[in-house]
């Protein structure tokens, strides 16, 4: 094999510095890698060479090429990319083709990891410094540091203000900083973090050195503060839109919720989800409720010790157990490219928080699913948890916000046409071909009559008794259903007994469902009785018009893997050998559990199926392949290219 280029002067990874990688890695003693082959004393001549050189890839992503171009060239930059639009390359290829040391600041100590992993996985020398490592660890990369051994610094902004620290970024020939999560900056974004306001003082200690700014969400308003706050001067802004085409937006109904989620998970039960939830007892219970069912699964949330939540995410990272239930109130801070579906069980607070937590779903590109298990109980909920905010402004916003995540929730239209009109692009088609809406246009039905008789009933029911009831008793009084409840408290001999029975229970439930998210109905947190609200009493004085969509529920798996994932909606594509990718996961997961990795780091799912398809023979075929760069050709294209000969000649 060829002798590997020597990029921007690299340090030879793996011959000179056997222990700075191991040192340099993720957990414990970190990766352990084969040795690197001594580099030529070449340079790169373009970031094209660059690029697949340490990555593999032979093309840019949209505005990727540009906006490392302007950090080459020393300019502030501002980068709005959608999450798994690569927004990691765009400093992460300058800090390779120039001297001295990135600084990169991120809020989240785990992605650190996760980046620092795959960097190194890339033959590339980078570290990080925060509150994972001990002294001894910090002290040995510290010292590193101060030799120029590594290439790209990782930390988090509270690390930045710590005495000294200013000090030693100066003596470490910093010679850019990319702020990652920059919209955490501001009080406008979903994720305001005031320590990211102390990020400017580098700006004071380190003025010639550019800034970039990267973010996935940020509305103008957003992108306003990030270049007040973080003191960025003229940056040039580039916006590659929120467009992630390889994802399927769907909406279910919630009805029996964790027999949905079974079904969901069991049709996809060899892929990777993350589950969000409302709360911390939620994820715990979801989470044993899958793994005691045959689906291997864990809680992450706040309320779990610092430790649980490095195993459990770890578990889950190396393709140990396939789902994390996760509240929604917590970032997970995952770098994993390989999870194939979201589901948030409970509806989220708001466009901005969905947008971002389904962008975790189909980081490499191929596609995967996000599921939303909607109720117009979920909504009361939140409706309840927004009147006990005691700012009147700060109310109202939350109020605005959740309507407009209602609206997303209950629209006939093209879902993904909503999210990005509601980010501010414009030129959207008005149907994209892959959400539930585009690819089974829902039945619209009109509930006037119905909706009448409903909210009639729950106002009849409360004038006769005095008190109010829950919706499956409202429902048993529509449809005649003399239980011993309704016999008991009368609701027999009120004007709506019986007048229901043109539908079904299940018809009934989702009317409920309905008026609750329009507000005619508001439901009591405690007891959960519905309460005929000022909206609904208008509604039925003005005999108003209601019209809504058939709503979908999630269908029981059937019996195969391919009804499986028919019956449930799947994306999954099989045009690729699925025999040889389960044998290279195989593979795969050996070689990153005996280097102590992720199995993603060593090569993406994307990579894996397209070695599937091109099914490479020889080393330069294997190189051909997309994520496929000198470094791992070097590492794995041997044993790679031995388990694709060995699968043919089984055939």
């Amino acid at each position: 094999m060829n002798t590997l280029l020597n990029y921007g002067g690299l340090p030879p990874i793996g011959v000179c510095q056997p222990e700075r990688l191991r040192h340099g890695g993720l957990r414990g003693a970190g990766a352990n890698y084969p040795h690197r082959m001594a580099p030529s004393s070449e340079n790169p001549a373009t970031l094209d060479d660059a690029l697949k050189h340490f990555f593999g890839y032979d093309s840019f992503r949209p505005l990727q090429r540009e906006i490392a171009q302007s950090a080459l060239a020393g300019d502030d930059v501002l980068a709005l990319l959608p999450t798994g639009g690569g927004k990691s390359l765009c400093y992460q290829l300058p800090a390779l083709l120039r001297p001295g040391l990135t600084l990169v600041i991120s809020p989240l100590i785990a992605l650190m990891k996760d980046q620092v992993d795959a960097l190194l996985a890339n033959g590339i020398p980078a570290t990080f410094l925060n509150s994972s490592i001990d002294g001894a660890a910090s002290a040995e990369r510290t010292q590193g540091l101060d030799r120029g051994e590594y290439r790209l610094l990782y930390a988090a902004p509270e690390r930045i203000v710590l005495p000294g620290f200013l000090a030693r970024l100066e003596r470490w020939n910093v010679r850019h900083i990319a702020v990652d999560e920059a919209h955490c900056v501001s009080e406008w974004g979903h994720d305001f973090r005031p320590e990211y306001r102390r990020i400017a003082a580098l700006r004071e200690r380190l003025p010639d050195v550019p800034i970039m700014a990267v973010t996935a969400t940020a509305t103008d308003r957003v992108r306003d503060d990030i270049e007040r706050f973080l003191a960025l001067r003229s940056p040039r802004r580039f916006v590659a839109g929120f467009n992630r085409p390889n994802l399927r937006y769907s909406v279910f109904e919630k009805r029996d919720a964790f027999k949905q989620l079974l079904a969901w998970a069991s049709a996809r039960a060899n892929e990777s989800g993350i589950v969000y939830v409302a709360s911390r007892q939620s994820a715990e219970d979801l989470a044993m409720r899958l793994s005691a069912a045959g689906i291997s699964a864990r809680p992450y949330h706040a309320g779990l010790s610092p430790q649980q939540r490095a195993r459990h995410q770890d578990a889950f990272i190396r393709d140990e157990i396939r789902v994390i239930c996760a509240t929604i109130a917590f970032g997970m801070g995952i770098d994993k490219p390989n999870v194939r579906y979201v589901v948030h069980y409970d509806v989220p607070k708001n466009i901005e928080g969905y947008y971002q937590e389904t962008g975790r779903a189909g980081r490499d590109g191929l596609p995967s699913d996000c599921a939303l298990f909607f109720s117009g109980g979920d909504a009361a909920k939140q409706r309840h948890f927004i009147k006990q905010i005691e700012d009147a402004a700060e109310r109202d916003r939350a109020d605005r916000l959740l309507r407009t995540m209602l609206d997303f929730a209950a629209t006939p239209h093209c879902r993904r046409s909503f999210l990005l009109k509601y980010f501010g692009e414009s030129d959207v088609p008005d149907a994209c071909g892959n959400c539930d809406n585009c690819l089974q246009p829902p039945e619209r039905i009109d509930a006037t009559v119905a909706a009448a008789k409903l909210l009639s009933c729950v106002y009849r029911v409360r004038a006769h008794s005095g008190f109010s009831t829950g919706a499956h008793h409202i429902v048993d009084v529509l449809l005649g259903h003399a239980t011993e409840k309704v016999a008991g408290w009368g609701h027999d001999r009120v004007s709506t007994f019986g007048v229901g029975t043109e539908h079904t229970k299940d018809e009934w439930m989702a009317l409920v469902s309905e008026l609750l998210r329009v507000g005619c109905l508001e439901q009591e947190t405690e007891h959960r009785t519905l309460l005929l609200t000022g909206e609904g009493m208008r509604a039925l004085k003005e005999q108003r018009r209601f019209e809504f969509a058939r709503p979908r529920v999630v269908r029981k798996p059937g019996k195969s893997r391919k009804n499986a994932a028919r019956d449930a909606d799947s994306v999954a594509d099989a045009s690729y050998d699925v025999e040889l990718f389960e044998a290279l996961r195989r593979l795969r997961k050996r070689l990153a559990d005996e280097q102590g990795v992720p199995p993603y780091v060593i090569f993406s799912d994307a990579t894996l199926r397209e070695l599937c398809v091109a099914k490479p023979l020889t080393l330069n075929a294997f190189r051909a392949v997309s994520g496929v760069g000198d470094v791992k050709l070097e590492r794995y294209g041997d044993v790679f290219v031995d388990a694709i000969r060995t699968h043919a000649t089984t055939l």
